[in-house]
């Protein structure tokens, strides 16, 4: 590409590009304002992001212009994050767990995947749809949402919903949860457990624990990062079974796409020491950053009929697959930590 084609590429981008930031503006004042009225955070302003751009496209659907700028927002700084998302990540965290507990929650966790693909599927949904709720559900809500539909190629419609019923499901999650601990016999090791294996984001793990005390936070956190480190073969995986599927945009890009080879890179240099420290917390804010610019390029292309019309598939979905998770977690922490 020569420069003239590269300046005029980059004209192209300006108009959505500052929309998608303008709706990511947005999107984290309403995050603040959340804060300063209930005094917690229940939704992320990625959560926020897809809603204000869903609404703004409703409101002015002839914008043609911004096309290029969502386009390269909804995928390339999409795909910058999911590599700077690895600096969450360290090998560490499964020296630490143990043998039997990392086997649990890898069991849990691809058992829950498949049954919870099935069920999507039995309620009438696409497979990407399908992969999304279950990948959402089973490993780290929004965050494995957001870095699989780019691997799957699910579109603006999918990802929309995916997030949407699950954001609504990670907030009742919270809030009921404390409610089996108090009623369910369980020690706060377990309870901690539980929440790690249940719940979508780190903070509404610590949320959902907090009532059981410092220990079931603890827990709560480490079994999280465990399902969080899982994100990396998990999409891998599906990468392999992409290519495997003939499909011609994979069979150009390699085995899989060059974010997901970036992603296990930053994992393996984190967990090595390679990347220092002091940075990373500015490596995961930038990475949050450009998460949510990507949600905010994901609403304003959202056709708000489509999402509409799948609603009550897909929260008849997402409900049964975490419920049939919370379901699976229960009896194996009972199971794996016993009193």
């Amino acid at each position: 590409m020569t420069l003239h084609n590269c300046y005029n590429h980059g004209r192209q981008i300006v108009p959505g590009l500052l929309a998608c930031i303008a709706v990511a503006a947005a999107a984290y004042l309403f995050e603040r304002l959340e804060h300063a009225v209930f005094g917690v955070g229940l939704l992320e302003a990625l959560v926020f992001a897809i809603v204000i751009g869903i609404i703004t496209r409703t409101a002015l659907p002839g914008k043609t212009s911004w096309q290029p700028g969502i386009g390269f927002s909804s995928k390339t700084l999409l795909e910058i994050a999911i590599v700077l998302l690895g600096a969450s990540l360290s090998l560490g965290t499964l020296r630490s767990a143990g043998a039997t507990l990392v086997v649990c929650v890898v069991a849990i966790v691809v058992i829950s995947i498949c049954a919870s693909f099935l069920v999507a599927r039995f309620c009438g949904l696409s497979s990407r749809l399908a992969l999304l709720i279950a990948c959402g559900n089973s490993i780290c809500g929004n965050s494995a949402i957001v870095a699989v539909a780019p691997v799957i190629e699910a579109d603006s419609d999918e990802v929309a919903a995916a997030l949407a019923f699950t954001a609504v499901l990670g907030v009742a999650s919270v809030l009921i949860l404390p409610l089996v601990y108090l009623y369910a016999g369980m020690t706060v090791t377990q309870y901690g457990a539980l929440a790690g294996l249940t719940v979508y984001a780190v903070p509404q793990v610590l949320a959902a624990a907090a009532p059981a005390g410092l220990v079931a936070v603890q827990t709560g956190t480490l079994i999280k990062l465990l399902r969080v480190l899982m994100l990396g073969p998990v999409i891998f995986v599906l990468g392999i079974i992409q290519k495997d599927r003939g499909d011609c945009a994979h069979s150009q890009r390699g085995l899989v796409p060059w974010f997901i080879i970036g992603f296990i890179i930053v994992v393996i240099a984190r967990s090595m020491g390679l990347i220092p420290a002091a940075i990373i917390p500015f490596l995961l804010t930038l990475s949050s950053a450009l998460t949510v610019l990507a949600m905010a390029a994901l609403g304003l292309s959202v056709n708000i009929r489509t999402v509409a019309s799948a609603g009550g598939r897909v929260i008849l979905a997402a409900s049964a697959s975490l419920l049939l998770l919370t379901a699976m977690s229960y009896c194996g922490v009972i199971t794996v930590l016993a009193r």
